[in-house]
């Protein structure tokens, strides 16, 4: 699997955050707090794609908070790709990334529908524990809160 820095504009990137974005808002209503293309294009926000070959089989970002803190943000495998370890590949590599970036504490925001145990089960497979709400979120039955302490191992 070949990860890389992308652009979130491309076209190809276009219809599985589409299919990610209209997914969640599904299920969250208004507390899905995925970024669109533009979000994810912010100078604080780092975007990768995942490929297999040619096919485009997910993307993942990391959103700077602070200097010491960053945020997992729109991970997403490509539904063929389900279940074959695209996830896994993306969270090892922002993970990676965050401590090569020097920070402290790495922070998720993920839902409580089914569609997100998987998710769930990877981040706490991770180390990722539940916490607080942090930056700007607000909990609700919606969502719910992961860290996972950099300065440890």
């Amino acid at each position: 699997m070949d990860i890389r820095q992308d652009d979130p504009n491309a076209p190809y990137v276009a219809d599985l955050l589409a299919l990610h974005l209209r997914e969640l808002r599904g299920v969250m209503e208004e507390y899905a707090f995925a970024l669109d293309a533009s979000g994810l294009s912010a100078p604080e926000v780092t975007f990768w794609t995942a490929w297999e070959g040619a096919a485009l089989v997910g993307f993942g970002a990391l959103k700077q908070l602070d200097p010491r803190h960053g945020e997992v943000k729109s991970m997403r495998a490509a539904p063929e790709a389900r279940g074959k370890g695209v996830g896994r590949a993306l969270l090892v590599h922002i993970v990676g990334e965050a401590r090569g970036r020097g920070y402290d504490r790495l922070s998720l925001e993920t839902g409580t529908a089914p569609l997100h145990a998987p998710a769930v089960s990877l981040y706490r497979s991770a180390g990722f524990v539940p916490c607080e709400a942090f930056a700007d979120y607000a909990p609700s039955p919606h969502n719910q809160f992961f860290a996972l302490d950099l300065r440890a191992g």
